[in-house]
């Protein structure tokens, strides 16, 4: 089979498993584990995989790092994180594309189905939203220390179908935790944002949504009450509510990431100042 896959773990015993028996397709599985101390290392060699560690320091470090020091044993590779399945249509349209380079692409974006309480989330804007999957390394680099942004040196396709997303597998009281961090990443990365002015009007109208709903982002961060907005766009805008309760849920839980994100950089700001906390 002529791709290889990367998972990224840390303490991912209970979905580790459902990932890997999901790519075992592939005749090369590696796992970047991050000094698990649970059973994610004992339960990945036993499926097969090579596992290889280092400790975390930042996503797009560690991405890199990964691109630029695992000898891969096929020239595409696919990433996906460990609470991710690919269905068995992705799996052959993955190989698919990977036996057939003719058309000259180094990457592909892929969408993905993000389920919630046993349902898919379809609306609340967060569908279609295309992640970078499938590459060839030496095409790819990564940017933003959490979320990251992937830069290709190289022409791009899209893939129709999807993969399959569980983030709340290990329980809420994960989520929060994991979220926590994320939105301590993501203040830093605003802080930068906002200082550096970067906001451009031709991303708004680009043809490539990923730029778009970039630029969306970067405008909500100058924008009072973003929290209260993000559940509005989501919940009302975006037709959440047609997701039922797991829809008005997944709404608040991301407004209250908005807000975890504002006062994070509230706090790094006073501690650039020098004020009390």
């Amino acid at each position: 089979m002529p791709v290889s896959v990367l998972i990224l773990t840390l303490n991912e015993e209970q979905n580790i498993t459902n990932c890997i028996r999901s790519v075992r397709w592939s005749d090369d599985i590696v796992v970047l584990d991050s000094f698990s101390c649970d059973k994610t290392v004992q339960i990945a060699e036993s499926l097969g995989a090579r596992v290889i560690q280092r400790p975390f320091d930042n996503w797009s470090a560690h991405q890199n790092w990964a691109l630029e020091n695992i000898d891969f044993k096929h020239d595409w590779v696919y990433y996906s994180d460990a609470d991710e399945v690919v269905t068995q249509e992705l799996r052959d349209e993955l190989l698919s594309v990977a036996r057939d380079s003719s058309s000259g692409e180094v990457a592909y974006w892929v969408r993905y189905k993000n389920y919630f309480w046993g349902r898919w989330i379809k609306h609340c804007g967060i569908y279609p939203v295309w992640v970078l999957r499938l590459f060839k390394p030496h095409h790819i680099r990564w940017e933003r220390i959490v979320n990251p942004k992937p830069v290709v040196n190289g022409k791009t396709g899209r893939l129709h179908q999807h993969f399959e997303h569980y983030s709340f597998n290990k329980g809420m009281c994960e989520w929060l935790i994991k979220h926590a961090h994320y939105a301590q990443g993501e203040a830093i990365e605003a802080i930068k944002e906002i200082d550096e002015g970067s906001l451009k009007i031709r991303e708004f109208t680009s043809p490539d949504p990923t730029t778009r709903r970039r630029a969306l982002q970067k405008l909500s961060l100058r924008l009072p009450f973003r929290p209260l907005q993000r559940f509005i766009y989501m919940y009302v805008l975006k037709l959440g509510f047609l997701d039922g309760w797991p829809g008005f849920t997944y709404c608040r839980l991301l407004s209250m990431y908005e807000y975890m994100i504002d006062i994070q950089a509230r706090e790094l700001r006073k501690r650039a100042r020098g004020d009390s906390i």
